[in-house]
């Protein structure tokens, strides 16, 4: 019988900062798991070094469920994004392996196809409305068929998802950047430019926006009326998801969808969101939501309710997330989207990958397990390097979320 026989975690900063694990079984067969947590990743390598490498030895790599079972509830303490980061670079190494060694991609094991594609969006942004539409513009030109939109609000400083230079990346400084933010001055500005888009561009393809949790239900309910007819794909995170009743009040406002989830780690965390049919789509992922058997989980329960999946995709999470969340995409009935930054080119020479885009969607490829290798050797040309997330204040002083 194949058994564990090492389990190695490495920490390196190639464009991010990313933690991966690669177990290995007696009959030489690897699998990768992805543990990132941005800003917070030593806790998470710490916690897979420390804690959970040891019971991982002469293991049985088949046995899935138990695995996963046994590193949840035999932890005690339960939940939270540290553990759950851990358990899911486990459960998705353990998938990896088991694809492996039947010779099939992942998503086979899930079932097989359900769709052809993984439709994604990605992100436009722009420091003002008509550099915002110039980047759509772009994005239309490369073939998305859905597009995000963020422009930097006038006079409140920094704004989220507004890129400096080619890539968006907040987590940029060895202390958090302390951001003003102005909801009033959000809340003025952000409908006008996304009824530009629609009045240059038209209906022909998705347009989403991402609030980023800084609006009370009554402020999300006012902007989701007001954006209306702008047809949006979805508003993300309107409001903090730890109120999970928050979200009954947006409901009766505004028919805008809404998408929920990234910062979850648990199906008990969007219970509520989805049985009460409170979302549209819901937006955990496989690093911070246990891996690919509670994911799965999560996206069974909302397909009993006509809510779609929408994965958190931002290159903070690794290719081997992205892997992982498009061979689950690609199996699921209830899928909606797929968010999709392309990572650095320092990224992809660490981590070898089969997914390609092509046509505005993702493809999973149909190499064994999830279809990526890390090189060890390029990684450690990378070394890790501490980053923080920002921290956001109201003009007067006082935090905000980010």
């Amino acid at each position: 019988m194949s058994k564990i026989e090492r389990a190695e975690v490495f920490v390196a900063s190639p464009g991010r900062n990313f933690v991966t694990l690669r177990l290995t079984t007696s009959d030489g067969v690897t699998g990768l798991g992805d543990a990132t947590l941005n800003g917070r990743e030593l806790a998470v390598a710490s916690y897979l070094r420390d804690h959970v490498v040891p019971l991982l030895v002469d293991r049985d790599p088949a046995n899935i469920e138990d695995i996963w079972q046994y590193l949840y509830r035999g932890a005690y303490w339960r939940r939270g994004p540290v553990t759950m980061t851990a358990v899911a670079a486990v459960d998705t190494a353990l998938w990896d392996i088991k694809g492996k060694v039947a010779g099939l991609p992942v998503y086979q094991l899930l079932g097989g196809r359900s769709r052809d594609g993984v439709l994604v969006y990605s992100h436009a942004s722009g420091t003002d409305t008509a550099s915002l539409l110039d980047d759509v513009a772009r994005f239309r030109d490369l073939g998305y068929k859905a597009i995000r939109a963020q422009a930097a609000v006038p006079d409140a400083g920094a704004s989220y998802g507004v890129r400096k230079g080619t890539v968006y990346e907040p987590a940029a400084h060895s202390l958090p950047d302390e951001q003003p933010w102005s909801t009033e001055a959000y809340l003025d500005f952000a409908p006008t430019y996304l009824e530009a888009v629609r009045d240059r561009f038209g209906f022909g393809f998705h347009l989403l926006h991402d609030v980023h949790h800084r609006l009370t239900p009554i402020e999300a309910a006012r902007f989701g009326k007001r954006v209306e007819d702008c047809r949006l794909f979805w508003m993300e995170d309107p409001t903090p998801a730890e109120n999970q009743e928050a979200f009954r009040l947006i409901r009766q406002h505004t028919t805008t969808p809404v998408a929920v989830g990234e910062t979850l780690s648990s199906i008990w965390d969007v219970q509520h969101l989805i049985t009460e049919q409170l979302i549209d789509y819901v937006r955990t992922t496989v690093v911070h939501a246990g891996g690919i058997t509670h994911l799965r989980r999560i996206f069974d329960l909302a397909a009993l309710y006509q809510v779609r999946t929408g994965s958190h995709g931002a290159t903070d999470l690794s290719p081997v997330t992205l892997a992982a969340a498009v061979h689950v995409d690609t199996a699921v009935p209830n899928f909606g989207i797929q968010e999709y930054m392309p990572h650095v080119a320092e990224t992809m020479e660490v981590f070898r990958s089969e997914v390609r885009f092509e046509d505005g969607m993702l493809h999973a490829g149909d190499e064994p397990g999830l279809g990526v290798e890390y090189d060890e050797k390029a990684a450690e040309r990378f070394p890790y390097e501490p980053r923080y997330l920002p921290v956001a204040r109201r003009l007067d002083g006082s935090v905000h979320d980010w």
